[in-house]
């Protein structure tokens, strides 16, 4: 929870929808009060003035009051609320309002205008007026009726800003994640790139506050390639000048063997010659490697049937030597899209490899099949295997698992795993059925050949 927590608190995305809805939120407050407020006021405005109209039509008609009782009284309105209504009473001159019980208790000497008075415990806004002979008109009705009657404008007003507080914080949010978008689809492109693609960062639609950030990364880029590059041509350079003074003893070594020497003299000669064996095999590696560091050639159709032949052609002697039954166990040819050069020294380290961990009088096994997902390319030894805490690390250059008790150099898998990047294949490390090691290689594509 704290870990997902801390990726919130940490998120652009998630900081700018949140500060735009407060901010959103608190404008929005602060408007529907005004707003309220204000149309609260003009409906208590209009209901005053609502008072003052009924006063003068009253007056300038000289309509009458009907009594309480008799032939003139008013139609019952059954559809009104009694306390809703204006209630209008009239006073001659020196006299009191009449009829008295609409509205009894009130002062006789009110003066004119608007007022508010409260009478038998009840508010009540009145408006009264002087006609020309003396007499007077009251009109009424109760506080509680019109600040209810204002309070429903008011919310009638302020309502349509209400829904907006709570659709406005969700569109902030969608549009700061469509405005981030681009920088989330940059970081998966970069994140599903190899460490020798180095081509130039779209930029397409990112915002002009990140492209100096872009630029940045794009200097950088540039600068590790760069030293990548200086790298690789050093490791190939000083492989290449290594091989002269090498084979140079070589020769000597063997010139050596050829002089009389004493027992113990001739068993170092020959761990001389091993040592010079596995240093001309290293520096071969090594020039594999940078090699397959390189920008890539051409691709084209390959048939994974000629490979096999050609690096069990290559390899038969050293699998003869330790009377191993190495063999392809599928039977349909299968044609990829690929470098066949790459796919070549891919098969060839992976059969090696094999060979060389696998005890005399064992069993390789290389097959081949085609699956939605790819091309699947396995090989199948009867050898120690790799532990599962391995299997990651196996990958490094000049990394070997201890206790294998072969002599190597430790760049087979990794010259793998670079000429697969490069093929845009996965490589994965498992167990086989006879509890030795098997390399799984998924290529893209492939179709058996008919």
């Amino acid at each position: 929870m704290d870990g997902a927590k801390g990726r919130l608190t940490r998120s652009l995305q998630f900081r700018l929808s949140l500060w735009l809805s407060l901010t959103i939120i608190g404008v929005a407050v602060a408007a529907g009060v005004i707003s309220f407020a204000s149309a609260f006021d003009e409906a208590i405005e209009l209901q005053d003035d609502q008072l003052r109209l009924t006063a003068s039509l009253i007056g300038r008609h000289r309509f009458s009051v009907p009594p309480a009782e008799g032939p003139n009284m008013a139609p019952d309105v059954t559809d009104i609320e009694p306390e809703s209504r204006l209630v209008v009473l009239r006073q001659q001159p020196l006299g009191a309002w009449a009829p008295d019980g609409e509205l009894p208790g009130v002062d006789a000497d009110l003066p004119d205008g608007l007022q508010t008075v409260t009478i038998a415990g009840v508010p009540w806004r009145l408006f009264v007026k002087t006609l020309d002979p003396g007499a007077r008109i009251l009109v009424g009705q109760q506080t509680a009726v019109r600040d209810e009657i204002a309070r429903s404008s008011a919310l009638r007003t302020v309502a349509p800003l209400l829904s907006l507080v709570l659709l406005l914080p969700l569109l902030a949010g969608y549009i700061v994640r469509n405005m981030l978008r681009p920088l989330k689809r940059m970081a998966a492109e970069l994140e599903f790139r190899s460490e020798r693609d180095w081509q130039d960062i779209a930029d397409d639609g990112v915002p002009s506050e990140i492209r100096p950030f872009v630029v940045a990364i794009k200097r950088l880029l540039a600068r590790v390639a760069q030293s990548l590059s200086a790298q690789r041509r050093f490791v190939a350079d000083a492989a290449h000048e290594l091989r002269t003074p090498l084979t140079a003893l070589s020769l000597q070594a063997e010139r050596l063997e050829e002089a009389a020497m004493s027992d113990e003299a001739r068993e170092r000669l020959a761990a001389l010659r091993a040592g010079i064996r596995r240093t001309r095999a290293l520096l071969d590696q090594l020039l594999t490697l940078a090699r397959t560091q390189r920008e890539t050639g051409e691709t084209g159709p390959v048939s994974l049937d000629q490979v096999f032949r050609q690096v069990l052609e290559d390899l038969m002697p050293l699998a003869e030597a330790k009377r191993l039954d190495i063999g392809v166990v599928s039977r349909s040819d299968v044609v990829v899209q690929a470098n066949e050069p790459d796919l070549m020294i891919l098969v060839k380290n992976l059969v090696e490899n094999a060979i060389r961990y696998t005890p005399e009088g064992g069993r390789i096994d290389l097959a081949v099949e085609t699956t939605p997902g790819g091309t699947i390319l396995r090989v199948d030894d009867t050898g120690p295997g790799i532990p599962p805490a391995e299997r990651a690390r196996v990958f490094d250059p000049f990394y070997r698992v201890l206790g294998s008790g072969e002599i190597g150099s430790g760049l087979g898998l990794s010259i793998v795993k670079t000429i697969a990047d490069r093929l845009g294949a996965s490589v994965a490390l498992g167990q086989s059925n006879d509890g030795g090691l098997r390399v799984t290689v998924t290529l893209p594509g492939g179709s058996v050949s008919v």
